[in-house]
């Protein structure tokens, strides 16, 4: 197992640069922010409906977490082809496709001119622009040439900018802005170049080692925060990985926690200071089951003045602990085998 501190072993882990593309994060959220803003004119909007798949989802989760109880109509977040029967004119489908080939959403946005709906897309080229075009639908176009997994700044900032830009939130440009700047400070935190020691995480992934990842965070904020570390522990440490939301896991996750059934895992809990006292409390005497059953626990606390910089701190800390857990693993973060071998197969069959 390597030296997480040897930079040099790290980098030779990481051929395909992933470190160096999550420390990107903050001047992503800017390019994409600005994009979004100038893709689309605010017009009457009754429903919010983001669809997307994998990296390319994950949007609508932000601006519903961070958002929500700012915005004037219902958001619905869409992981399949198939759109909610409501969808049709006075709903805006925002349809988010990094490589702009992915079948579902294709098929989503399709359906979403069918049925008269106002349709904004989020891109980097391929069919969804073309198809955009052929619409006259609203394209906020951003940079190619990266993983989806490591344009989470443009992907998500671009629809927070198109989603301000329709009308449906007022200016929050100053909030971004703050944000940005306070990711650049936990950014810099996160290095290779930054000791263990103070190294919030090499500190995480450290502690995971061998073990599975279960990552917790009360709904909302956090739980948006874990969801996307289990997503990047999966594609770039290789590892299988779980999130869950308090207080809902303390309903039904928390009994598993029985005997020694959690020796293979890790348990993950991501904090800020914004969370409902009620479900604060719950987070040690949960902690405390999952360490009872053999589980290795620690908590991670998010950075920040804001729900949206809580939220970009927790991402940024995942993403780099994913990248260095990767590193002590002994594989690339960067290639999705896995996912190229299930499309070969889908396109044979």
């Amino acid at each position: 197992m390597i030296d997480l501190d040897d930079e040099g072993a790290v980098a030779a882990a990481d051929r395909g640069r992933m470190l160096g593309a999550v420390a990107e994060l903050a001047d992503q959220c800017r390019a994409g922010y600005a994009t979004g803003r100038a893709a689309i004119a605010a017009g009457p909007t009754t429903a919010l409906v983001f669809a997307g798949m994998g990296g390319s989802g994950v949007a609508g989760d932000v601006v519903r977490a961070v958002f929500g109880d700012r915005l004037c109509v219902p958001v619905v977040v869409v992981r399949a082809a198939e759109l909610p029967a409501f969808c049709g004119p006075g709903t805006l489908v925002l349809a988010s496709s990094y490589s702009g080939r992915t079948a579902e959403t294709l098929e989503a946005f399709d359906d979403a001119v069918r049925r008269g709906a106002a349709v904004a897309t989020i891109t980097s080229g391929g069919a969804l622009v073309e198809r955009a075009d052929d619409a006259g639908a609203a394209v906020a176009r951003i940079p190619s040439g990266l993983m989806p997994r490591a344009a989470f700044g443009l992907l998500v900032f671009a629809a927070i900018g198109i989603v301000e830009a329709a009308g449906l939130l007022g200016s929050v440009a100053d909030e971004v802005a703050a944000a940005c700047g306070e990711l650049d400070g936990v950014t810099a935190t996160l290095g290779p170049a930054v000791p263990a020691s103070v190294n919030e995480a090499k500190r995480v992934a450290a502690a995971i080692g061998e073990r599975m990842p279960v990552v917790w965070g009360e709904e909302g904020v956090a739980s948006t925060a874990a969801a996307r570390w289990r997503t990047q522990m999966n594609e770039n440490a290789k590892v299988p990985a779980m999130s869950s939301a308090l207080p809902e896991l303390d309903h039904n996750e928390v009994v598993g926690w029985f005997g020694r059934t959690g020796e293979r895992f890790a348990v993950v809990a991501l904090r800020h200071e914004g969370e409902r006292p009620e479900d604060a409390a719950r987070f040690a005497p949960s902690l405390e089951i999952a360490a009872d059953s053999r589980a290795a626990t620690l908590q991670v606390w998010a950075r920040g003045s804001s729900p949206l910089s809580r939220l970009l701190s927790l991402v940024a800390i995942g993403d780099h602990a994913s990248v260095y857990l990767a590193a002590l693993r002994g594989v690339d973060p960067t290639p999705i085998d896995a996912i190229v071998r299930l499309k070969r197969a889908l396109a044979d069959a």
